[in-house]
């Protein structure tokens, strides 16, 4: 049996290697590097003062305190464009491991619980221990996305017939749902409404850059184990039958998977909001281009989703200046048109 299906395995991953695109990959990942670094600086000249391009290029590299161009692009906007770059990724990568684990193709931090798991234990946080530092503050962000999901899996569990795609998600709408209204309900209780209104919005405007050093090495490494982790992904994204005839500990292989996706979707919760959508819509556009093969998805979702958040803050300061629209309504309104074509599909596409 398990030679047969060691054997089975062996063909499925060599059509799976014939389906992936390492050419697109690099090139994909080429052009996502160059319209992240355009983004990047016109989202950091593009505000209530218009700055040029060349004052942002001089600002970063001989940054003079004296001028009031540069502490606005060094102090305001870089650490706010770095922060959207960062959470876009964080939302994209976790997406695109979770979606690889479960071959769950809704599979998204946003849908199954654990954006709203982080923003409620925020809210206890807010209510609670006010003056707790920002670095636990991250902390308790990670337990509650493990929180929110851990939830959602055990209330999908006890329906019969199984955790398919679509119970898992209709369980993280109602599980997202309960753990908002009661961190509403705190905030409201507590006097604590305007402190959550920029996490249940959804924005960057706040980062600052110690926001940054705080999350960069908890973020740098998530990111390193998703890659190393890339390959076992592709191959439980074959089904957990064939990865174990092809040696992996798939048991192994969740839990890490599981801690960096609660690593991921805690950490950029705490600094942009309960925002959904980002780890839904990329895995699967940069799927279409490079193929099945993880290594290239989990790269090239890291690029595309912090392209994409980047683009959203721009346009949420754009469209009705000097006030800004919130991000998360603003992918939502891409989001939720491509969440009803996938459910629609039946989630053909993993």
């Amino acid at each position: 049996m398990t030679t047969s299906t060691g054997v089975g395995g062996l063909r499925d991953l060599d059509e799976l290697q014939k389906r992936s695109h390492p050419v697109r990959g690099v090139v994909a990942l080429i052009v996502g590097v160059i319209g992240l670094i355009l983004s990047i600086g016109l989202s950091i000249s593009l505000g209530a003062a218009d700055i040029s391009l060349r004052t942002v290029w001089t600002a970063i590299i001989h940054f003079s305190p004296d001028l009031t161009t540069h502490q606005i692009i060094h102090d305001i906007r870089l650490p706010r464009v770095l922060g959207a770059a960062l959470v876009g990724a964080c939302f994209a990568v976790a997406g695109a491991i979770m979606q690889g684990m479960t071959r769950n193709p809704l599979a998204d931090s946003g849908l199954l619980g654990l954006n709203s798991g982080a923003a409620f234990m925020l809210a206890i946080c807010f209510a609670f221990f006010p003056d707790l530092s920002y670095m636990y503050m991250i902390l308790w962000s990670f337990v509650g996305a493990g929180l929110g999901v851990a939830i959602v899996y055990g209330v999908g569990s006890l329906s019969k017939g199984g955790l398919t795609p679509m119970r898992l998600v209709l369980a993280g709408a109602a599980v997202s749902a309960l753990l908002g209204a009661l961190g509403e309900g705190v905030a409201l209780y507590y006097r604590i409404g305007q402190d959550l209104a920029f996490w249940y919005a959804g924005g960057v405007s706040g980062t600052k850059w110690y926001h940054l050093q705080i999350l960069s090495p908890w973020i740098l490494a998530a990111m390193i184990g998703a890659l190393i982790l890339s390959r076992s992904i592709t191959l439980l994204s074959l089904g957990e039958e064939i990865a174990i005839g092809l040696g992996q500990r798939t048991n192994v292989v969740k839990i890490w998977g599981i801690i960096i996706v609660l690593v991921l979707a805690g950490a950029a919760v705490s600094v942009v909001g309960a925002v959904g959508f980002v780890g839904l819509i990329v895995p699967h556009l940069t799927r279409y281009i490079v193929g099945h093969d993880y290594r290239w998805i989990i790269s090239c979702s890291f690029i595309y989703g912090a392209l994409l958040v980047v683009l959203a803050d721009l346009v949420a300061r754009m469209i009705n200046p000097p006030y800004e629209t919130p991000i998360g309504a603003l992918i939502a309104f891409i989001g939720v048109p491509f969440f009803l074509y996938l459910a629609r599909k039946g989630g053909k596409e993993l």
